[in-house]
């Protein structure tokens, strides 16, 4: 492995993903590894484009919209559009999530009640036995 460029073997190791996941966000044109014949080698930019996309991907943020935050590097106004396109979408995707864990929160009290009554009906029938 050089500092410079890593082969599909070493992205999958160092980034813990599979080469199909690799050669997918290629395909989705994510990645733009380096082809020599049937070899792909990844850049630094890949690296880095790699790394967001799996933190994108953490947060619940599709494909598409990784895309737009990708693309938006090219923009040279010193990542201002990057930086509020990605605040704005995180706060939306924060506002969904938190909303899930809510949902999320309400379904675990209502299935730990209906625990409690079955365990009390138990135990009631228990005890008149």
């Amino acid at each position: 492995m050089t500092t410079e460029t890593m082969t599909i073997r070493e992205m999958c190791d160092a980034y813990d993903v599979t080469p199909r996941t690799l050669r997918f966000y290629e395909s989705k044109e994510l990645l733009h590894p380096i082809r020599e014949g049937q070899r792909r080698l990844f850049t630094r930019r890949d690296r880095a484009r790699l790394k967001l996309i799996l933190r994108g991907k953490r947060f619940g943020f599709s494909l598409e919209e990784i895309r737009q935050l990708l693309d938006l590097y090219t923009v040279d106004d010193s990542q201002q559009t990057q930086l509020v396109s990605t605040l704005s979408i995180a706060r939306a995707r924060l506002a969904d999530m938190e909303k899930q864990r809510a949902e999320l929160d309400e379904a675990i009290d209502e299935l730990r009640n209906q625990m409690t009554l079955v365990t009390e009906m138990l135990t009631s029938k228990e005890s008149a036995a």
